[in-house]
């Protein structure tokens, strides 16, 4: 490109996406004097899913801003909570996040996941047809024009994915209403109700159910319930 000569600086938070040469201070972009600066800032490394204000010479602009000559743009992360306006919150998650939307349903939150590798071409027009939040750690897939809105998750461990999720959305908290195999709200269920999915023990050791409405999966306080109820308790008093 010979086009105009820009300065970028971006903000520590999205270092991640960066080359090293780029992670510090103002660095000079040479751009081709049509592109927006959305495109350029996302033809260096980081998606715009992460990216805040986008600040020209001491003046916020968008993403459509075609950059001139000398300018300097300081590129700033999303803020914290971060606000999705035009819909009920709601995530999507891809095939790599099973643990993090089994989770984020144990505590309530609407999460859509995809258990198969449907492309990333599917799981964006799901996106925009629910309006749904695309969580994901594929760059690519956040870069997609068709989303609805995405996020991009920065850790491989799920206690930190959910921690990273909750701070940076706010979701509202519901622990306990969800079926974590299906994301369908539960209900309260007689025994009688679910008798044919409890083995002869459990229909002797318990007497409290729930049952999802969509899949009809039961519920009920088993051997794992300490560590759920861990995972849930520290969430809600963290975030809720």
């Amino acid at each position: 490109m010979n086009g105009p000569e820009i300065h970028v600086e971006f903000a520590p938070e999205l270092g991640l996406f960066l080359p090293q040469g780029r992670r510090r201070g103002a660095t000079k972009v040479v751009t081709d004097g049509v592109s927006t600066l959305g495109h350029v800032i996302e033809s260096l490394g980081a998606p715009l899913t992460e990216v805040g204000a986008l600040v020209v010479d001491g003046r916020e602009v968008p993403v459509s801003h075609v950059p001139g000559p000398g300018e300097t743009v300081e590129v700033r992360p999303v803020p914290r909570p971060q606000r999705v306006p035009g819909a009920p919150l709601r995530f999507l998650l891809d095939v790599h996040l099973g643990t993090l939307a089994r989770r984020l349903r144990l505590l309530g939150v609407d999460a859509a996941y995809e258990s198969t590798d449907i492309g990333d071409p599917a799981l964006a027009a799901r996106s925009a047809a629910e309006r749904r939040v695309m969580l994901s750690r594929d760059r690519g897939l956040l870069r997609r024009r068709e989303l609805w809105a995405g996020a991009f998750v920065y850790s491989t461990r799920p206690d930190e994915q959910l921690r990273d999720v909750l701070d940076r959305f706010a979701p509202e908290l519901r622990p306990w209403t969800r079926c974590t195999a299906c994301n369908g709200l539960l209900k309260e269920a007689a025994k009688d109700d679910v008798v044919d999915q409890l083995e002869g023990g459990t229909q002797r050791s318990y007497d409290v159910f729930a049952q999802c409405q969509e899949c009809g999966r039961a519920y009920w306080k088993g051997a794992h319930h300490d560590q759920l109820e861990t995972i849930v308790v520290r969430a809600v008093e963290e975030f809720g």
